[in-house]
């Protein structure tokens, strides 16, 4: 007997569809800019930091890089409370994508820093910029256009792998299509809405970040 697809079952449970990917957007928005600066503050402390923080930042990045999203989430949301520190479920997804994303970000921002030129960093210095004033100024905003487009995958990748979320009942899309396919057994209709949803979003995520990018490089060419 052919497979009758009913996709209006999936609807039925559209306000549950909509809480999901608003629950998404926020882990994303908030854990994509945070993440962000935390990486922009590891390039830092590997490229221009004091020594004693070097190591950390890089035992940090290695740590993270190195184990899966899924085992940090769990240390996260369920370790923590071992050490008398109890936080939601949202905000211990939060937590794990901005440590996540902080780490990569490291990486990928410490690599378009690297790739300044050193002569235009000995110029700022001949001009009595301090420290933070050259990363600021001379370093940062150009590594920054050098490596968007990694930086910007980066982003998508995590948001993406914020469906795993669910694990600890976070109310975000893939916990949304469970929940429906629990209710109406109809999981190949849930699963393929939300497949198309996350393909939007991650669309929509990479033109947002697209058009960052180029304030960035409009910016630079008006300053």
């Amino acid at each position: 007997m052919a497979y009758q697809f009913d996709f209006l079952s999936t609807f039925d449970y559209s306000d549950v569809l909509v809480k999901g990917v608003l629950t998404t957007v926020e882990l994303i928005a908030i854990g994509g800019v945070l993440g962000v600066a935390v990486g922009i503050f590891g390039a830092w402390a590997r490229t221009q930091g004091p020594g004693w923080l070097k190591p950390i930042v890089s035992g940090y990045v290695e740590i993270i890089r190195n184990t899966p999203f899924l085992v940090q989430l769990f240390f996260i949301f369920f370790g923590l409370p071992s050490l008398d520190v109890h936080i939601s479920e949202i905000q211990a997804a939060i937590l794990a994508m901005v440590i996540n994303l902080g780490a990569y970000g490291t990486e990928i921002i410490r690599a378009g820093v690297q790739a300044i030129p050193r002569g235009q960093i000995e110029a700022a210095a001949s001009l009595s910029m301090s420290r933070m004033q050259i990363f600021r100024h001379i370093i940062l905003r150009p590594a920054l256009q050098k490596i968007w487009p990694a930086l910007s995958s980066q982003v998508v990748i995590v948001m993406l792998g914020s469906a795993v979320c669910s694990q600890i009942a976070v109310e975000e899309l893939s916990f949304a299509a469970n929940f429906i396919q629990g209710r109406n057994f109809r999981a190949f209709e849930a699963y393929i809405v939300a497949t198309l949803i996350y393909l939007v979003l991650a669309i929509l995520l990479r033109q947002v970040l697209r058009l960052i990018g180029q304030n960035f490089i409009i910016a630079r060419r008006n300053a």
